[in-house]
């Protein structure tokens, strides 16, 4: 069976975004370590979650770097490979209310979560599946206790309040560390299973 892993920015103090979604309080200047650590992850993946809300801004901004890798910019130049996997990798987002996909190589999940989920797990393939988010579908996810490994990127930032992942949760969840890795840019990844 596939497993289903989550990759996700967080804050100290526990949050996804800001109150509105930012983004602007996230270590972006990532040296060739933490690159190479993300690289690594999703060597192992064939197929990309995400929710409806997010995938505008993922698909078109992955996108972006790859119709600019001619620009001379050395961070356009870096980000190109990684932008093909991302733009390669089938995706499958998951709407209640779009009826055909807007994005290339991506199909739509309309069904019940769980099925949904258990039945790309149980396809037959090498490769694991990673969702990325939105904040309120990875939500979801873990509070259907669908997700199987947790790569928490801790950023050296607190945000005060914000977007939670881990706030519909009705009871304890216990998660057993596997490992913790810190890097240059001063994010320490936090890797999880749950017990």
């Amino acid at each position: 069976m596939r497993k289903l892993k989550l990759q996700v920015q967080i804050s100290v103090d526990g949050f996804v975004g800001g109150p509105n979604g930012e983004l602007d309080w996230m270590t972006w200047d990532w040296g060739d370590d933490i690159k190479k650590y993300v690289n690594d992850l999703h060597d192992k993946i064939d197929t990309i979650l995400l929710g409806r809300k997010m995938t505008d801004g993922f698909v078109g901004h992955w996108t972006s770097v790859i119709e600019k890798r001619d620009e001379s910019t050395k961070e356009l130049r870096e980000n190109y490979e990684f932008a093909k996997k991302m733009i390669d990798t089938p995706k499958v987002v998951f709407t209640r209310t779009l009826e055909k996909s807007e994005w290339k190589n991506t199909t739509l999940a309309k069904g019940d979560l769980t099925e949904e989920v258990n039945k790309l797990k149980n396809q037959n393939s090498k490769g694991d599946i990673i969702v990325y988010g939105g904040a309120g579908f990875v939500s979801s996810l873990i509070k259907n206790n669908l997700i199987d490994e947790y790569y928490l990127f801790i950023n050296p930032t607190a945000i005060g309040k914000g977007l939670e992942i881990f706030g519909s949760l009705e009871d304890k969840m216990k998660l057993k560390l596997i490992k913790s890795q810190s890097f240059e840019c001063g994010i320490v990844v936090n890797h999880y299973k749950p017990e």
